[in-house]
């Protein structure tokens, strides 16, 4: 049997998500330690650090697709990669945080910078 999912991509580009989130279609859940959600973020998403997020996941609504992101994109794409595992469907955000930074995208609060490591 084919995953569902297997032909769709799962990376999305910052200007694409923006559209998605701002349109409503997904949930937004950011992966990211603490101090990075502290010092900026994407407005409306959801905070579950990476460690935390199998432990969350059945909080995180079926129904609806769900959009993670990181600083760069690696620890978002393993998140979306195991939740299509589990049957969501998930997608990334391409290049992270600093990706939607660059392309000129806000951040919450309005002094919010990408946290460095």
């Amino acid at each position: 049997m084919q995953h569902p999912f297997r032909d769709e991509n799962i990376e999305v580009a910052p200007d694409r998500a923006r559209e998605m989130i701002d349109g409503g279609e997904v949930a937004l859940v950011d992966v990211r330690e603490v101090y990075e959600h502290d010092a900026g973020r994407i407005t409306g998403a959801r905070h579950i650090e990476l460690e935390r997020l199998a432990a969350q996941a059945e909080t995180i609504d079926r129904e609806t697709p769900v959009l993670f992101y990181c600083r760069l994109g690696a620890r978002s794409g393993m998140a979306a990669n195991a939740f299509r595992r589990a049957g969501y469907k998930a997608y990334s955000l391409t290049g992270g945080l600093e990706a939607w930074h660059a392309a000129g995208l806000p951040l919450e609060p309005d002094d919010g910078h990408v946290a460095d490591h």
